[in-house]
């Protein structure tokens, strides 16, 4: 039996959680279908150490403030799995967890979605399924070689787990700096952080509210034919939270540049020197996940969907929501992804009849 919707939601983290906000208001009949078996998208998944950038009140999805935590500045992954499964509840919003969408196709007037639990025919599809899994791994010489232990950002959770090793980090973001920093801090681990470039910081008093400003400003002035300011990527890469101001006030945030390739006990740096490693971290990026909407053959330059705000722009039934600033302005982020996420809303509620 084919299930039936006004518009099915891929994805349940704070990108989906925030569409069935906005389409529950348009009185749109939607279900959102979510791969992981409870509430909280990705940041279940997340180190243990982890912090928001932001305070709590600057950190909420559309309709409901994010309490504050105990104790914290900014909140920690907890007390935003915590949030999001108080505002699926609170909202009733009709989630299916343990549900993971295969496919979506054309099926003349509709989009047919195709899960390990069922079908559905629906008039739109929001795809909001992030990119926390789609982890990248660079080409680096040498990496099936190695001996030690190789993990993504997505699989590393607290220092412990490397007592008494020399670790790696990858990555001149701010998963990597905060990796390094997690590690360093601790005492019991040899750390060597490694970019492509000289970090850039930001300055110590810019955070997670000053950023979607910045980013704000940003689309409006492309969306008005004004110059492009830059947004977020010209003021730095790297928040400087608490844990990597600390470490780096410590000088213990040394950071290297990249090496040339891997070998079977560790590095091999452009000198031509050595360094022996018992594990590298690489917080190299992810990658939108996107493997569902293949069938609909819409991707663009470097994978992604070419779109019209949030809308596909050759498949007008599709709206990408959370994947970045390509599907709007800070849309990966709590703060950020309610604007888009309302406007997605409000286009297929056009499109349905129910403006």
């Amino acid at each position: 039996m084919t299930n039936r919707a006004d518009v099915v939601v891929v994805g349940g983290g704070q990108a989906g959680l925030a569409a069935g906000y906005h389409l529950r208001r348009r009185g749109l009949d939607f279900v959102i279908l979510d791969a992981d078996p409870a509430p909280g998208g990705s940041w279940r998944h997340m180190w243990d150490s982890l912090h928001l950038f932001s305070p709590a009140e600057y950190s909420s999805l559309p309709g409901r403030l994010m309490p504050a935590q105990a104790g914290e500045t900014y909140p920690d992954a907890g007390h935003v799995v915590d949030y999001l499964a108080d505002y699926e509840k609170r909202y009733d919003l009709p989630v299916q967890h343990n549900t993971r969408v295969d496919a979506v196709r054309r099926d003349d007037d509709r989009l047919l979605v195709e899960a390990d639990t069922g079908t559905w025919r629906a008039r739109a599809v929001i795809s909001a399924t992030g990119t926390w899994s789609r982890p990248f791994l660079p080409a680096i010489p040498g990496r099936s070689t190695f001996a030690g232990r190789q993990l993504h950002t997505v699989n590393y959770r607290s220092p412990s787990d490397f007592a008494g090793q020399r670790v790696v980090v990858v990555g001149g973001g701010n998963s990597g700096a905060q990796i390094a920093a997690d590690l360093a801090l601790d005492g019991r681990v040899e750390v060597r952080w490694v970019t492509q470039r000289p970090p850039r910081f930001l300055a110590d008093d810019i955070d997670g509210r000053a950023l979607f400003d910045v980013a704000t400003a940003r689309r409006r002035a492309l969306d008005s034919g004004r110059s492009d300011t830059g947004g977020v990527a010209s003021l730095g890469d790297i928040v400087v939270v608490p844990p990597v101001r600390t470490a780096r006030g410590a000088g213990l945030l040394a950071v290297k540049p990249m090496f040339s390739r891997l070998t079977a006990d560790g590095v091999r740096w452009e000198d031509g020197s050595q360094s022996g490693a018992d594990a590298v971290i690489w917080s190299t990026g992810f990658r939108p996940a996107l493997s569902h909407l293949a069938p609909l053959n819409l991707r663009g330059p470097r994978g992604h969907i070419p779109t019209a705000g949030t809308r596909a722009r050759v498949e007008a039934r599709l709206h990408l929501l959370g994947y970045g600033d390509w599907t709007g302005p800070a849309s990966a982020t709590l703060i950020g992804v309610g604007r888009p996420a309302r406007d997605a809303a409000r286009e297929i509620g056009a499109l349905c009849g129910r403006k």
